[in-house]
């Protein structure tokens, strides 16, 4: 298993650091153009909640971003300091009464791309997973 991590202060425009750090590990790894394109809307999607809803989009507040490769499979483990969210009971963004709202697809989205989504501390640790086969 090899790992790489970053921390980043908790400001919108450090997505970008967040794309240069899936790139680089596209590149390292060799990600295949598939998975690449699941990687970077699933992870930069999850950091982008951390740094909104779990931080506050407090400056001061850190997102920290882990990669884990392993043989047949990677993992992004996000993790914000805030205090989590129910992700157990969230509205269904495809229901009828939720398609014209303009958030709300965040999990819904990290769901549907990643092949495993893991939450821990309430929420404020999200793992997702992609196998490479």
């Amino acid at each position: 298993m090899k790992s790489i991590k970053i921390s980043i202060p908790s400001l919108i425009e450090n997505i970008t650091i967040v794309e240069s750090f899936i790139d680089n590990a596209k590149e390292k790894f060799q990600i295949n153009d598939d998975i690449y394109g699941n990687i970077m809307i699933s992870v930069t999607e999850c950091v982008n909640n951390a740094i909104i809803h779990g931080n506050n989009s407090n400056k001061n507040s850190l997102v920290k971003l882990e990669l884990l490769f392993f043989d047949n499979q990677i993992k992004f483990i996000v993790e914000d300091e805030g205090n989590g969210f129910d992700y157990q009971h969230l509205n269904d963004p495809t229901a009828l009464e939720n398609l014209e709202k303009a958030g709300g697809r965040g999990v819904f989205i990290m769901r549907h791309l990643s092949d495993e989504v893991e939450f821990d501390k309430e929420g404020s640790k999200i793992t997702l997973t992609f196998y490479m086969n």
